[in-house]
């Protein structure tokens, strides 16, 4: 099915420039990817109109239906992660009126682009799994990016990132990752890239003391000071001084997921996560677990197939400990 859409759209493109040749109304411009083409405006709006449409048959990849992964959770199983995207902050209470703060997290278009075993890349210690967020226009990416979508029958996507699981943990490619995957209560690992701050001097970055105010000192209260010992006449590495600030990989670990929205497809988390708004993070399990969600078998494996459950889950899971703004807050006895 993926060969067919290429196929379809190049036949497209062709007949388009061909149109544009004859009635010589085309001009000339420099696409991204490197070659001239003779593409009216207009033509280039039709060209996103039939992607658009193609895109909605390629949600459900050919590639999907002829193999799936039923195994079961076993001991060291390691399910995949999912690409989030950063909205914001906002306030929570817990059932005894504590207030604290949660992230919002959504997942745009999360699906499942390529499994790759170990013996296809020997040099990774497990299997990994491919996983493409937020679609983008292929008018726009080189054409070794967009042949791994291609491959699978799924859109383009703006963001990819592979994920290391277990050899019980493999989805199909096409699968579309939602918030389900996850349960109120779970511990998860958010990676993020950091607030840039740009180049800070040392009170700030490392947080020293400075100089003294007075007492004769000139433009010198918030340098550092000495650079080192003279005795080895240079500076000793790892010596603290001024630099850059932020913009960098952090993983926070073990954050509690409060609320989860099916509807949406939004995690509530609770704390801080790195990046600004509309950021990428990528989500995973955390190692530790509440015993509970164990021994239950309470999170879905390898993950939330909604064609195969019994119950409709409803438009939000809570945790047991956070309040439902739909609940009573007071109620009296007689």
């Amino acid at each position: 099915m993926a060969s067919i859409i290429v196929s379809r759209c190049r036949i497209i493109i062709r007949d388009f420039i061909k149109c544009a040749a004859v009635t010589n109304c085309a001009t000339r411009h420099y696409s991204s990817a490197g070659v001239y083409s003779d593409i009216t405006k207009g033509n280039y709006g039709e060209l996103h109109k039939y992607y658009e449409e193609q895109k909605k048959t390629m949600l459900s990849s050919p590639l999907k239906a002829e193999w799936r992964n039923d195994a079961k959770w076993e001991e060291g199983s390691r399910r995949s992660g999912v690409i989030a995207v950063k909205l914001g902050m906002i306030p929570q209470w817990t059932t005894s009126g504590e207030r604290f703060a949660v992230t919002l997290l959504q997942l745009q278009e999360c699906q499942v682009v390529k499994f790759l075993t170990q013996d296809e890349d020997p040099k990774k210690k497990s299997p990994r799994l491919i996983v493409g967020a937020r679609d983008a226009s292929p008018f726009y990416r080189t054409s070794d990016y967009t042949a791994l979508f291609h491959d699978a029958g799924v859109p383009v996507k703006q963001k990819k990132f592979p994920f290391r699981i277990s050899e019980n943990a493999a989805i199909p490619p096409g699968t579309v990752l939602r918030a389900s995957h996850f349960r109120p209560g779970q511990h998860v690992d958010i990676t993020g890239i950091t607030l840039g701050k740009g180049f800070e001097g040392v009170m700030k970055r490392w947080g020293m003391k400075g100089q003294p105010a007075t007492h004769g000192q000139t433009k010198t209260h918030r340098r550092m000071g000495s650079a080192g010992p003279s005795g080895p006449q240079r500076i000793l590495p790892g010596k603290r001084m001024p630099g850059p600030i932020g913009n960098r990989s952090i993983t926070q670990y073990r954050l509690k997921i409060c609320r989860v929205n099916t509807k949406h497809d939004v995690l509530y988390v609770r704390g801080t996560v790195p990046g600004h708004r509309d950021n990428f993070c990528f989500v995973s399990d955390s190692p530790v677990q509440p015993k509970h969600f164990i021994k239950e078998d309470i999170l879905p494996f390898p993950t939330f197939y909604p064609d195969d459950e019994a119950e409709i889950l409803p438009e939000d899971l809570y945790d047991d400990n956070l309040y439902q703004f739909g609940s009573e807050s007071i109620s009296y006895s007689e």
